[in-house]
């Protein structure tokens, strides 16, 4: 580096850490970003995108199941894992090349190496092959250093026969049987992948329900309909015991009701959360405050040191990769004073978990709405209800949307089934646009359509429904 000296460094390549150097360069700002290992962070490299390439074998798995309801017959269809695990790793490396070319075009000076707070807006910065490089100096510094796995004592992976999402990623063979520890939207996808493949999948859950975050009726419906698909379901459930043996682990098990079992599975993926990346930043030393493993923020991701900032995973929940771009963006229009910003309004943030039947949602669930305090309406539309579902033969899902019975506000919008997780952005749009029920209701929706359902589950809300 001929000139190390720039307005802004962004620490870590993921999808909040290029898009806010990015953005920076947009708006005049000499910027670069450092990164330790791939262009991209784990979203683009073993997260968001390649996940989605394997759950779109599986799909296609299930698809080719029922072959007869669409007209069809095949003989001897099977698929090979080791073609599927290198379709996703080619896509993996197909968009982290992508960022890079990005980078390149917005003039972003992409530094390799792993990054160390040093004081005074001074950063030091270690090669991949361990020797010091020049240090770095700017004038803002944004930490985007992402998140890992969390683990417990006696529940580590050892990356052979227990798992975290790495692993379960790249499995040179499929197992007779896998336990998902971990009901969240990283385990039930893994879960799903595994099932539609022909796993016997166990799922534990330590709460009374999986998919603990979404509204309890939507995930009531999703439990229904994996358990329908042969996945077996514990929740209220804890792993006590992971025994690792010759070629599978023995798990002991403790229920809801204090009894115990001793079970033997080929595998076991570990789902238990996450915990920020702040070690080994320097982040103490310049008083960079840390509070249960993340970086403390305020409203623009300012830390509690003057020039850093922080942004997504590290930063805190909700750990998603556009929560993550969109909070660089804020934070990077902040630091050059653009006017007329708004900070992050986390209800309008959507959530998706692409397991089958997809889930997705935006804004409060039903319970969080009453427990606020809000006079609720609620709206309700059944998959089978509705034709474009009928004809896809996707007749299984709901769409769930919660209204401040008071202002007509949509407070939230909840569904699961096919392609929810493209439905969702809809509601997303009206939630960020303050858009009532009446405008909502005034709105055309194409036909025929899925998102119909959307409509017809407003005014089922009000009590104006058409087809149930």
């Amino acid at each position: 580096m001929t000139d190390n000296n720039f307005d802004l460094v962004v620490i870590g390549a993921g999808p909040g850490g290029y898009v806010a150097a990015i953005r920076a360069a947009q708006l005049g700002m000499k910027s670069a970003v450092i990164e330790r290992e791939h262009l991209g962070g784990i979203c683009l490299n073993w997260g968001c995108i390649p996940t989605k390439a394997l759950l779109r074998s599986s799909e296609i798995n299930h698809l080719l199941k029922n072959l007869k309801e669409f007209g069809f017959s095949a003989k001897d269809i099977e698929f090979d894992i080791s073609r599927i695990v290198k379709r996703s790793r080619r896509i993996a490396r197909r968009l982290s090349g992508g960022v890079g070319y990005l980078l390149k075009k917005h003039k972003v000076t992409v530094i390799d190496g792993t990054a160390k707070l040093a004081g005074s807006g001074r950063i030091e910065v270690t090669g991949k092959d361990g020797k010091p490089l020049d240090a770095v100096t700017a004038h803002n510094i944004i930490v985007a250093t992402g998140a890992r796995a969390r683990t417990l004592p006696g529940l580590e992976p050892d990356g052979k026969l227990i798992w975290t999402y790495k692993e379960a990623m790249i499995p040179e063979a499929m197992p007779g049987s896998l336990l998902v520890v971990g009901s969240g939207a990283i385990g039930i996808e893994f879960a799903s992948f595994y099932q539609n493949l022909g796993t016997n999948v166990t799922v534990v859950e330590v709460l009374d329900r999986v998919l603990p975050v979404e509204d309890e009726e939507i995930s009531g419906l999703a439990r229904k309909a994996f358990e329908a698909q042969g996945m077996t379901i514990h929740t209220g459930t804890t792993v006590e015991t992971l025994r690792p043996l010759d070629n599978e682990v023995e798990v002991t098990l403790k229920y809801a009701d204090n009894k115990r079992d001793t079970i033997t599975f080929d595998r076991v993926v570990l789902a238990i959360g996450i915990a920020g990346n702040v070690e080994n930043l320097g982040l103490e030393e310049l008083g960079v405050e840390v509070e249960k493993g993340h970086i403390v923020i305020d409203e623009w991701g300012a830390t509690s040191a003057k020039g850093i900032y922080a942004i997504g995973d590290v930063a805190g929940p909700p750990w998603l990769a556009h929560k993550a771009s969109h909070e660089g963006i804020i934070c990077v229009e902040k630091i050059a004073g653009l006017q007329g910003l708004h900070p992050l309004d986390t209800t309008n943030v959507p959530g998706c978990t692409y397991c089958l039947p997809q889930v997705a949602s935006v804004g409060l669930t039903e319970q969080a709405a009453i427990d606020s305090g809000i006079e609720v309406r609620v709206g309700r539309f059944p998959y089978q209800g509705n034709g474009k579902a009928v004809a896809l033969g996707e007749t299984e899902g709901l769409i769930k949307t919660v209204f401040n019975a008071e202002t007509g506000e949509l407070v939230g919008a909840h569904m699961v089934g096919a392609e929810v997780t493209e439905l969702i952005q809809g509601y997303t749009i009206a939630k960020t646009l303050e858009t009532t029920e009446q405008e909502l209701i005034d709105s055309i929706f194409p036909h025929p359509t899925l998102s119909e359902m959307m409509h017809e589950s407003v005014l089922d809300a009000y009590d104006r429904v058409i087809h149930i």
